[in-house]
């Protein structure tokens, strides 16, 4: 077992090599932005181009050499068994928001975290258009380009900060017609990204989310004072054999249990 400054050393050597290769994977996908690509789709509806593939292969080449013993888990890659063996896992999302970035739209960002049994222990979230720059270690401070964020306080619910599908946001209020919601971002990650940075005070994913979807923005929100969950209040668990998930929500801690005891109390049919 390695002693603590090993320990350490190692911990900076990832967090580093995390931060480094996001930043050359944004700059990758941004300078494929608006170019012809080709495109197409898998599964039922899940579109994909040549850039995503191009990313993909940049993070890696990048994070699997310099890292061999870990595992494995990307949108864009064969899935392997071997990763659910592994106590440390990437998980990689090398465009989140393939249909904004296909549309020429900026909401869309390279995100992946490192994985240590169930929880994210390293996260960088990186929109290029925008040049932002998200990444939160566990038990530390969520940065925007080095500059600490936090989850807006407070349990009111202001439905113009909030993003998310709108059948659902329409739960919480008493006039459900009349609710606006903030914009639509195209990325999950992005749009739970801005909870940790204050622009939103909650943001919603309806079922169907994947783990490359949620695993970096979780640590994010966490870090940032909020709290990221299904919607009964359980912890997302990462690197399982089905890297599904249900409905989730990500607020500050505060807004965060009104939301949750809402919907304890009016479940989902």
């Amino acid at each position: 077992m390695a002693d603590a400054d090993t320990a350490d050393r190692i911990w900076a050597r990832d967090a580093a090599l995390l931060q480094d290769t996001v930043r050359e994977a944004g700059a990758l996908a941004l300078s494929l932005f608006r170019t012809e690509l080709k495109n197409w789709i898998k599964g039922a509806s899940s579109p994909v181009s040549e850039a995503d593939i191009a990313v993909n292969d940049l993070v890696e080449q990048r994070l699997r050499a310099a890292t061999p013993d870990y595992g494995w888990l990307s949108e864009e890659s064969v899935d392997d068994d071997e990763r659910l063996g592994k106590e440390l896992v990437w998980i990689v999302d090398p465009i989140d928001g393939t249909r904004a970035y296909l549309a020429g739209r900026e909401d869309w960002c390279v995100s992946v975290a490192l994985v240590a049994g169930a929880d994210p222990v390293l996260a960088a979230v990186f929109a290029p258009v925008s040049d932002e720059f998200f990444f939160a270690i566990r038990g530390q401070r969520t940065t925007c380009n080095d500059r600490p964020v936090r989850a807006t306080a407070g349990t009111e619910l202001d439905f113009s900060r909030m993003a998310g599908p709108k059948p659902l946001v329409q739960r919480l209020s008493a006039s459900p017609d009349e609710i606006t919601l903030h914009p639509r971002i195209g990325s999950l990650a992005l749009r739970l990204c801005r909870v940790a940075d204050g622009n939103l005070d909650a943001a919603f994913a309806g079922g169907q989310s994947r783990d490359w979807d949620l695993a970096a923005a979780n640590l994010i929100v966490q870090e940032a004072n909020g709290r990221m969950t299904a919607l009964s209040g359980d912890a997302i668990e990462y690197n399982r054999r089905e890297v599904v998930h249900g409905v989730l929500v990500a607020a500050g801690h505060d807004r965060h249990a009104r939301i949750v005891e809402h919907f304890r109390n009016h479940r989902l049919p």
